[in-house]
């Protein structure tokens, strides 16, 4: 008898030729557990469904590690991103994948909720929330309405000290039992914000760029607002008079006109066409056509005039939000085949994996030969928070920050 020690990747019966092949399969190609099943079984491998499973979702530790090195570095690399969200069903549950990213990675992360804390705990990698009382947190429950009676109240609570939710839950039902569930609502919210722009392990973002949703309202410091969605409200216009539908051609074709010297703009900014930009949204979105319906749009647009602009401020940011939407669009893709995760490891499988994929696409590596290097251990490719950061010195993503 002959006793020798396993090549790395063949802890199980299975090496990482067929496991990579397996991942990239389900992860990368969209292939049902079923169907990957029937593909290897048709292919002489002797495999059961439940192995199947075992692949695709037990022991993923290091790739679970490497997912959130990814949103470490992709957060530091740059002071913005994309976000969007979509749908997921977890073992029947509706929940939400929360989709994160810049040009040199895509992260993925699946909540119950999608309120302002769900996204928050997405900023933050899926990790437990905590929460701050201080000025800003103050500040925003004014805007939110709360009174300045219940404001005063909240002195009660310890300042500037971070705490759990059970224990601000506690502390709330001690302090100030009266308090409503919207009430409750607006103080989490608040203090989870300051939390967030205060908390140190995580680079907090200065900008998300995102569509209209309300949940990614006061999140960050600033909000640019995407192009795209606002003109698809113009684009979904029907009118019934051929005058009205020659005053929307019209104005649809000088909306995206302005939309081209934006793009132009980012080419070659400087402050003149800046101020020259701001004066053309004033004139364009301030025109009265007398089609009621496109005139309530217009105002519409102009009331976000700060949002729409951003890229004045900081060029280097994108005018849409489809990178967020295509990210989106790949986890659609996976629940049409797979319906959806059928536990939370799946769930976080699922996350994982998608951030690795679409994150080294981003990265111009070969995810194939990407996860056969991670499960033999064999070193050839550098780990993908350390390709973001060598690509990030090069993109420059916050130039405009730095020059402030």
């Amino acid at each position: 008898t002959y006793l020798a020690p396993l090549p790395e990747g063949y802890d199980t019966h299975f090496g990482p030729n067929l496991k990579s092949l397996s991942l990239w399969l389900g992860y990368a190609g969209n292939m049902s557990q079923a169907a990957i099943h029937s593909l290897l079984t048709c292919a002489g491998v002797n495999i059961s469904t439940g192995q199947v499973n075992r692949l695709l979702v037990e022991g993923q530790e290091a790739f679970h590690q490497e997912s959130q090195e990814v949103l470490l570095s992709g957060l530091s690399c740059a002071p913005w991103a994309n976000i969007d969200d979509t749908s997921t069903r977890v073992n029947g549950r509706n929940e939400h994948c929360h989709v994160l990213g810049n040009p040199l990675f895509s992260f993925y992360h699946t909540a119950p909720r999608k309120d302002r804390q769900a996204v928050l705990s997405a900023l933050c990698g899926g990790k437990a929330l905590t929460y701050l009382c201080n000025s800003a947190a103050l500040a925003y429950m004014q805007i939110q309405a709360l009174s300045k009676p219940d404001r005063k109240r909240l002195l009660q609570l310890p300042q500037e000290t971070p705490m759990s939710g059970e224990v601000l839950l506690l502390l709330l039902t001690e302090f100030l039992p009266h308090f409503k569930p919207r009430q409750i609502t607006t103080i989490q919210e608040g203090m989870a914000i300051a939390a967030y722009q205060a908390q140190q392990e995580f680079a907090a973002l200065q900008l998300l760029v995102c569509d209209g949703a309300g949940q990614f309202v006061w999140l960050t410091l600033e909000r640019a607002l995407c192009w795209i969605h606002d003109g698809r409200h113009y684009a979904k216009l029907m009118p019934r008079l051929s005058p009205h539908a020659n005053l929307l051609a019209d104005f649809q074709k000088d909306y995206w006109d302005f939309y081209k010297e934006l793009l132009a703009y980012q080419k070659a900014p400087s402050a003149v066409e800046a101020r020259r930009l701001e004066s053309k949204f004033d004139t364009l979105f301030a025109s009265v056509s007398g089609y009621d319906a496109l005139d309530n749009r217009i105002q519409k647009t102009r009331a976000h005039k700060d949002e729409l602009l951003m890229v004045l401020l900081h060029p280097e940011i994108p005018l849409h939000n489809n990178a967020a939407e295509l990210a989106a669009r790949k986890r659609v893709r996976k629940r049409d085949v797979s319906f959806g995760p059928r536990s939370d490891l799946g769930k976080n499988c699922w996350d994982t994996f998608m951030t690795l994929s679409g994150t080294a696409a981003k990265l111009g590596v070969n995810f194939y030969h990407y996860l056969k290097d991670r499960l033999s251990k064999g070193g050839e490719v550098p780990p993908l928070a350390a390709l973001i950061h060598e690509r990030a010195a090069q993109l420059n993503l916050g130039a405009s920050w730095e020059a402030d």
